[in-house]
């Protein structure tokens, strides 16, 4: 069956050397994704979404990262992007099939959790449902997590709020080999 095309249309090969060569950094030599096809097909819009990425060794392990990330393309209903990572960094990030589903469809406080992982989904919550953190909220943060731990959290659900309004936006089209949503 067909995808129905993204409403911006995406880079197709041959790519300039330039923008093969960060399709080849980002991807390690793997196709590129529909969304970074059609983001690079504008030099601007590629330019600051590749200089705003978190994707690099900061201060969050790779599964509190992925925690958030998933979280937040849940909370905004991107399966593009959910489906993705967890495609990509599930595993790698150790979450079990349950964490998995409970990222779309759980409560932040799921016994599946530690209570770490509790807060830092509450967090992720109120800052996709006020764009904000309650002095109680940042106090529960600040129990588990740094300075700069937290920064991270926040530029994270705010980068992969605004990689999620592209994705839903544009109607980029499932990638063929991510995640679906659990049902």
């Amino acid at each position: 069956m067909s995808q129905p095309a993204p409403r911006i249309a995406p880079l197709q090969p041959p790519y300039a050397p330039e923008i093969q060569t960060q399709f080849d950094q980002i991807m390690r030599g793997a196709p590129p994704l529909t969304m970074f096809r059609v983001l690079a097909g504008n030099a601007r819009a590629w330019q600051k979404f590749r200089a705003a990425s978190l994707l690099d060794k900061g201060p969050l392990s790779m599964r509190e990262r992925e925690i958030v990330i998933d979280r937040t393309c849940a909370r905004t209903g991107c399966e593009y992007e959910w489906g993705v990572h967890i495609s990509a960094f599930a595993a790698a990030a150790k979450l079990t099939d349950e964490q998995v589903r409970a990222t779309v469809h759980g409560p932040a406080d799921a016994a599946c959790w530690s209570e770490a992982e509790q807060v830092l989904i509450s967090a992720v919550d109120a800052l996709h449902e006020r764009a904000s953190l309650s002095d109680a909220e940042f106090k529960a943060l600040s129990a588990h997590y740094d300075d700069a731990k937290i920064f991270d959290i926040i530029l994270l659900c705010g980068f992969y709020r605004t990689v999620t309004y592209v994705v839903n936006a544009l109607a980029i089209p499932l990638e063929e080999k991510a995640a679906r949503f659990p049902l």
